[in-house]
């Protein structure tokens, strides 16, 4: 999750004080998400819904790391249809969009996301959680390496850590950076659905962080641009055409 965007799910943890407190698995967050759906001609009404609907349809149809990752989703098994699998809702002040794996469903933060760049991000990094989901059934509810994993492998390949957003961050740095951020972001998105300490996300991250970091699944490269992920997807439909020669 960037912050910016919550993955999946928590875990409980325990009062300082002895008793057990439930974790919301990050579901806080997203105070629509437990709401009675709305009427179309309801949200078509909210400015913020309308521009949601719009941005994401541009990610999906022209966007090269989306394509990308629908593509490879559709051939797990997993098919993404607009209509069920994303939903424009409102958040919390500090996320941008989540994965309910509850729902198999990608939330969109339509009141914090406010240019078409960051929709294409929000949509890449959370596509990234649905496709794990997809094809190594993670465990985001018990298991807080599985959680890390994943969140390392959407900070990674998403385009969350190219120069230029960090530039824009106001973060600069020269040897291993690119690594910095991956494993700063991911720490900081699992500290934002889970009750867990710094030590517990950090700890979580490091042990998983070479496996994870190098698995580049389905770009075969880290994108750190979008030409980069026009290749990827490119590369992409080739080996899918070879495979299929076979």
């Amino acid at each position: 999750m960037e912050q910016g965007e919550a993955a999946s799910s928590p875990a409980a943890e325990e009062k300082a004080a002895g008793e057990e407190e439930e974790d919301d698995f990050g579901y806080r967050l997203f105070p629509d998400r437990n709401k009675k759906p709305q009427s179309f001609l309801v949200r078509s009404l909210f400015t913020f819904h309308n521009r949601c609907q719009l941005m994401l349809r541009m990610t999906l149809d022209t966007n090269p790391y989306a394509q990308l990752l629908l593509e490879a989703m559709k051939q797990s098994g997993c098919t993404v249809f607009n209509d069920r699998h994303f939903s424009c809702e409102n958040c919390d002040g500090c996320v941008s969009g989540g994965f309910d794996s509850a729902t198999s469903q990608i939330v969109l933060c339509q009141n914090n996301i406010r240019h078409q760049s960051h929709m294409n991000r929000v949509v890449t990094h959370e596509l990234i959680h649905a496709f794990d989901h997809c094809r190594a059934h993670v465990d985001w509810f018990k298991n807080v390496k599985h959680l890390a994993c994943s969140e390392i492998r959407a900070a990674n390949l998403s385009g969350d850590c190219t120069l230029m957003n960090e530039i824009a961050r106001f973060k600069f740095g020269l040897k291993g950076h690119h690594q910095t951020c991956v494993r700063d972001r991911a720490i900081r998105s699992i500290l934002a659905v889970r009750k867990v300490s710094k030590e517990t996300a950090e700890k979580a991250v490091d042990e998983v962080f070479d496996a994870c970091f190098n698995d580049l699944e389905p770009f075969g490269r880290i994108p750190h641009s979008k030409k980069d992920a026009k290749r990827a997807y490119r590369d992409f439909q080739n080996r899918d055409r070879y495979n299929a020669n076979l």
